[in-house]
């Protein structure tokens, strides 16, 4: 699709380098080559390594700016957030986007030269409802002003689960929703090997969303080892006690690839997970899944997972046991799970990203000089 005597504009994405979203971002722009969309990448939070950006060097229609500017999650993030938020559109302006794809909130609320799509990955209050069974303290107040303010300036919100665009209804409200677009991963990267007699998990080991911790005593009461792969402390924090879990540290994708397919369990006992690349990755693997008990997880993985109470290590415990103790369970569990995760590719996300980039760049209420040339290949 193309508008004459215009050349194609790229998408303007932003991303944090810490958790998932990168990974995301990577597939997504990779797959949206195939589309013939250009992306440009500016990524927050920290330094990329240099194998990141190896791996981002090789998706040919990419393109990454790098920052490490905090993100509105971290300790007194604001005057970050501010010089990002000029940062972002210094580069705007020169890359003059079609779309611009912001994946974190605030910055929705900047004068973008183009329509702006903001995709909701985590919240601070949807995370302390789901773990503390609580709203933040009050010194939040200023990341719910600044998240509100940029999902009601979005021209549009979506989400990778309808749960977690709930969870923004419910705590922010006022903002134009788009249906949910499931995450995507190439099961190119993750494939069965032989099963060993083991239980695996792996992502932030200290984030009591992850819930991780509760696999210690879990670990006490199965006749498996359970193997933990991720950083067992935050940035600048202390690490979280993992007694009973054998700790590999964080792994490249290689590494984790081959764990993932010798273990014959992938277990996540998680509070709060808006989508989960760690089940997804796994199940690729040929893991049967043993996961937490919550509407995200129940909408992306039903009938293809066992499911527990995340609190009650006796209820996970017993998950873990009824596979370890039945072979062909096991087995037809994690047949079903590889069956359901070879559908969310990378290419039916891209699919539905560019569904909504072209409703936003080709908006007949918006001014004609706002509109951009979206040249993509639609088949």
């Amino acid at each position: 699709m193309s508008l004459a005597g215009r050349a194609p504009s790229p998408i303007f994405m932003t991303a944090d380098a810490i958790g998932g979203v990168w990974t995301y971002a990577l597939e997504l722009a990779r797959a949206l080559g195939g589309f013939g969309v250009d992306v440009a990448l500016a990524t927050m939070g920290r330094a990329l390594s240099a194998g990141e950006k190896k791996t981002a060097g090789a998706i040919p229609n990419l393109t990454v700016f790098e920052s490490a500017y905090k993100l509105e999650w971290m300790d007194d993030p604001w005057n970050d957030v501010e010089a990002a938020g000029e940062w972002l559109l210094g580069l705007s302006d020169e890359i003059e986007p079609a779309v611009v794809h912001l994946n974190g909130y605030s910055h929705g609320a900047l004068p973008w030269p183009a329509p702006a799509l903001v995709v909701a990955h985590s919240c601070v209050y949807s995370w302390f409802e789901a773990v503390k069974r609580s709203a933040p303290p009050a010194e939040w107040d200023e990341y719910k002003r600044r998240v509100s303010a940029g999902l009601a300036a979005a021209d549009l919100v979506t989400a990778p689960s309808g749960a977690m665009l709930a969870d923004l209804n419910k705590h922010y409200g006022g903002f134009a929703a788009a249906p949910p677009v499931y995450n995507g991963r190439s099961a190119a990267h993750f494939k069965p090997a032989a099963k060993e007699p083991f239980v695996f998990t792996a992502g932030r080991l200290w984030d009591e969303a992850k819930n991780i911790a509760v696999l210690t005593e879990v670990a006490k009461n199965i006749a498996w080892p359970i193997v933990a792969a991720g950083d067992s402390a935050a940035p600048g924090r202390k690490a979280a006690r993992l007694d009973a879990l054998k700790l590999l540290g964080r792994l490249d994708q290689a590494a984790l690839a081959a764990q993932l397919a010798r273990a014959s369990i992938f277990a996540l006992p998680a509070r709060y997970e808006p989508f989960g690349y760690g089940p997804l990755e796994a199940a690729l693997a040929g893991c049967a899944l043993v996961l937490g008990d919550i509407p995200s997880l129940r909408e992306i993985w039903g009938g293809a997972a066992l499911f527990a109470r995340p609190d009650d290590a006796d209820s996970i415990a017993a998950a873990i046991g009824l596979l370890i103790d039945d072979a062909a369970l096991r087995r037809w569990f994690a047949e079903r799970a590889r069956a359901h995760a070879l559908a969310f590719t990378p290419e039916r996300m891209a699919a539905a990203y560019v569904g909504l980039y072209e409703r936003l760049a080709y908006d007949p209420s918006r001014p004609a000089a706002a509109k951009k040339n979206l040249s993509m290949r639609v088949e």
